[in-house]
This record gives C-alpha cells, sequence and structure tokens, in this order.
C-alpha cells in the first residue's frame, strides 16, 4: 500500500533501470514493488511499510459497518431472478434498482471512512520529507480539525465518489448486457460464465477508473504542510479538477497504477541504443 502511495505521488527515490519491451526496444522502467519496499525497509525498517496502517484499517472497519448498517436500514426488496431474453426490461429495471441501491451503501461509507483515509494518506506521506507531523489518530485529527476545519476531513472525497459511482454503473450494466446478448441460456456454462462476468468487467472498469482515485489521494495532501504535497514535489491544486488537468496535461492519469512493469516518464529514445 505504501509503495504504491509514494509512486502515486511521484516520489522515485531509485534511478530506472534500462530494459526492453515486447517488441525488444529498449526502455526505461522504474523499481517495481519489490525493490521500492527493500528501499523503504533500509530507510525505515520493516515498520516503515506500515505507515498509516492503523487509520487505514479503522477506515476499513467503519465503512464494513456502514455499508451494513445502511442495509438493514434501507433494505432492497427482493425481485424475482431474470435471465430470459424476452423479459430484458425487467432484467434491467432488476439491475438498475440494485445498483442504486449500492451506490446509496457506498456513497454513505465513503463519506463515514473518507477522514481516516485522509489521515492515513498523510501518514504515509510523511515518508518522503521525513516529516512527523501525523504520528497518531488523535493528534491527526486534532491537527487537520485546527488547521483546516471539518472542510479538511473531506478533502479528495469527490473524485473518490465520482469514481465509485462510475464503476458501480458500468461494472453492473456492461455485466448485464453481456450476460443478456452475449450468454445464450441454452448453453450448459451460461450459469459459470455469468458468475465471472461482473469479475471480469470490474477489473476491466477498475483501470478506467484509476485516475478519479489517483486524483482523490493526491488532493489528500497536497497543500497540508507536508513537503511532498508542496512545491517543487508538486503543485498547489486549487480543486480536483485543477489536479486532474495537471496530470493529463503530463500524461499522468495512471501513474502508480501498475506494480511491477512501471515505464518511466521518458521517451525511449531519449538514452543510447546499441
Amino acid at each position: 500500500l505504501l509503495t504504491r502511495f509514494l509512486s502515486q505521488v511521484g516520489h522515485e527515490p531509485l534511478p530506472p533501470t534500462i530494459g526492453r519491451n515486447v517488441l525488444g526496444r529498449k526502455v526505461l522502467y522504474l523499481p517495481g514493488f519489490f525493490t521500492y519496499a527493500r528501499h523503504i525497509v533500509e530507510v525505515d525498517g520493516k515498520r516503515g511499510l506500515f505507515r498509516g496502517l492503523t487509520p487505514r484499517l479503522i477506515s476499513s472497519t467503519l465503512s464494513t459497518i456502514t455499508r451494513g448498517s445502511v442495509k438493514k436500514a434501507f433494505p432492497l426488496e427482493d425481485m424475482e431472478h431474470v435471465s430470459n431474453k424476452d423479459d430484458v426490461k425487467t432484467s434491467l429495471r432488476k439491475v438498475v434498482k440494485e445498483t442504486s441501491h449500492e451506490m446509496m451503501m457506498q456513497c454513505v461509507s465513503r463519506v463515514v471512512s473518507h477522514p481516516l483515509h485522509v489521515i492515513s494518506m498523510r501518514c504515509m506521506v510523511q515518508f518522503v520529507g521525513r516529516e512527523v507531523k501525523y504520528s497518531g489518530v488523535f493528534s491527526a485529527i486534532g491537527r487537520i480539525f485546527k488547521e483546516e476545519g471539518i472542510l479538511g476531513f473531506f478533502v479528495g472525497l469527490v473524485p473518490h465518489i465520482l469514481g465509485d459511482v462510475i464503476f458501480l454503473w458500468c461494472c453492473n450494466l456492461l455485466a448485464h448486457f453481456i450476460n443478456t446478448y452475449a450468454v445464450d441460456d441454452n448453453f450448459s456454462q451460461a450459469s459459470v460464465i455469468r458468475s465471472y462476468t461482473k469479475f471480469v468487467m470490474g477489473i476491466a472498469v477498475s483501470m478506467l477508473t484509476y485516475p478519479f482515485l489517483l486524483v482523490g489521494d493526491l488532493m489528500a495532501v497536497n497543500n497540508c504542510g507536508l513537503r511532498a504535497g508542496l512545491p517543487p514535489y508538486a503543485p498547489t491544486f486549487a480543486s480536483w479538477i485543477h489536479c486532474w488537468r495537471y496530470l493529463s496535461a503530463q500524461g499522468q492519469l495512471f501513474r502508480g497504477s501498475s506494480l511491477l512493469f512501471r515505464r518511466a516518464p521518458i521517451p525511449a529514445a531519449s538514452f543510447p541504443i546499441d
């Protein structure tokens, strides 16, 4: 988690290495997950890998509890299972209803857990500047409230929610249309294929919505007094849209999305070729 977030903020303490792509051309690769993790251990020890873990766990716990509470408070009425192509309208209505309910649960849980997510991000990014500004959950809560007010706990919330909503609707609707029009009920393995469709769509859609996750996480640490969120490490963004436009202009909207094969943002022609 720490290695991914540090690569998201663009902290690259290790030099890239020369490798070859599938076409045999030379390219620069940034250190992968294990090399980066080994560097963190050398600097901070093994405990350094677990920066921000406590607020992260609390955030996940709050999210799970909130989802359960919302589900109990607003139960989804059961609808008859529909898979026949003759009942496409009824089936689509079922998907829309279920997705709307899931979206409500996700949005509420995101709002409740986001303050702890912000604290977790700031605890982790202190690795860059070797700061100790955020050293505990309660002290971090007091510091954020004192310096930024209530809104400080919700920086980066909007892109996260937008990413969640787009992910849910795209994933569920795509899976529905594929299962309805591409998978024949007469096929013996139809039920098996349908059970994996949503999973596969989730992987594909998560890549498309990754920029929302990246922008939300960057906004959580931007201009908060930590070195990694201030110039020259990062510009001071006026809004998440400003951050998005900046990353887009730099071609960095997917920065940190890969942990193993990370291409350096330098053209292959910029270094010697045999």
